[in-house]
């Protein structure tokens, strides 16, 4: 494929990124990537510039109907009444939509949302979840060897990581280690105090 760079695109033009199978809108370089983002908004995501081509009129339909059937199936989020903040955020979605811009119309919505989940959330009717540690697995430590890659399986205790590592730097004479801990949680409902 031809190689595209920054000036060859124009930021906004949509292009079809082969190694995803994904069609999105060119938003810039980042690094030695292109930065594309899904039609009608989204999480972006790199391409190589050397692979992505415009994308064919079929190929924009249908990533335009992707995107209105996404909006149509959630619907837009309503501003609490009397939240400056929710109000802020509907006028830059309604801008936005005057404007036919889907992305920014889109991003305004995922704020509204955000906003409303966090300081909302009981006048919409949510549950509203807590991160706890779950009490039925036990926390894991590892260790792998930065020089040849070699590694622990998981264990339940540190110090026996750190034997794994005496014993490793005595056979190899490798000194160097990348540790992790790993624990699990789960969100759980709160109970409301009512």
């Amino acid at each position: 494929m031809i190689e595209h760079t920054e000036n060859q695109i124009e930021t906004g033009t949509v292009v079809y990124d082969p190694r995803s199978d994904r069609v999105g809108e060119y938003r810039g370089q980042a690094g030695p990537y292109a930065l594309l983002r899904p039609v009608g908004g989204g999480r972006e995501w790199e391409a190589h510039p050397d692979s992505i081509r415009p994308a064919t009129p079929s190929e924009r339909l249908g990533a335009s109907v992707r995107a209105a059937n996404s909006r149509s199936l959630q619907g837009p989020p309503e501003p609490v009444r009397d939240c400056a903040a929710c109000l802020d955020l509907a006028s830059l979605r309604d801008a936005a939509r005057a404007r036919h811009d889907g992305s920014a119309e889109t991003d305004a919505n995922v704020l509204l949302r955000r906003h409303q989940r966090r300081y909302h959330t009981a006048f919409l009717g949510l549950r509203e979840y807590t991160m706890v540690l779950d009490a039925s697995a036990a926390a894991e430590y590892e260790t792998s060897c930065t020089e040849c890659k070699a590694g622990s399986e998981a264990q339940r205790h540190p110090s026996d990581v750190e034997e794994w590592q005496r014993d490793h730097t005595q056979k190899t004479g490798h000194t160097r280690y990348r540790r992790t801990f790993a624990d699990y949680a789960v969100y759980q409902a709160e109970v409301s105090a009512s």
